[in-house]
């Protein structure tokens, strides 16, 4: 089973991506100097935004989750694992995490990548305010339907 979603958010001068365990992307339209793991503001949803086909593949322990963030032409690809234990019901927010903790904000637990791994150049392109898209795609196995 597979599902995809797009988000389409931007950067912001005070973009640090300094976290050392998280990422984010918001709906907010603001960021502080403390939001160091906040990379995009004005996203076009947060978790609760999410299609219920794509929150359905996810929410499983077995999901795994490939997010491509592109801004500026710097792409850079992370890859999580999904929960049974996810609500992605926060409406504005959406949260990777190198832990396996899990809330209402988290779309993606033991992920490869936090703020402060994600390349700079990526993170340059955003304190231009520059848009990027963020990409996800969900899979998990399952049994293939027969026509």
């Amino acid at each position: 089973m597979e599902a995809q979603e797009t988000i389409r958010a931007r950067g912001h001068p005070l973009i640090l991506g300094t976290h050392q365990t998280t990422f984010e992307v918001t709906a907010e339209d603001h960021v502080t100097i403390n939001g160091n793991c906040i990379i995009g503001i004005a996203a076009d949803k947060g978790c609760l935004g999410l299609s219920p086909a794509f929150k359905a593949v996810l929410a499983h322990d077995e999901a795994v989750l490939v997010s491509r963030l592109d801004c500026g032409g710097v792409v850079a690809e992370i890859h999580s694992r999904g929960s049974s234990q996810m609500m992605l019901n926060h409406p504005a927010d959406i949260v990777w995490r190198r832990s396996a903790f899990v809330c209402g904000r988290t779309i993606g637990i033991l992920s490869d990548a936090v703020a402060l791994t994600l390349p700079r150049d990526l993170i340059a392109n955003l304190v231009l305010g520059n848009e990027m898209t963020v990409t996800l795609t969900a899979t998990r196995p399952g049994s293939v339907s027969k026509s």
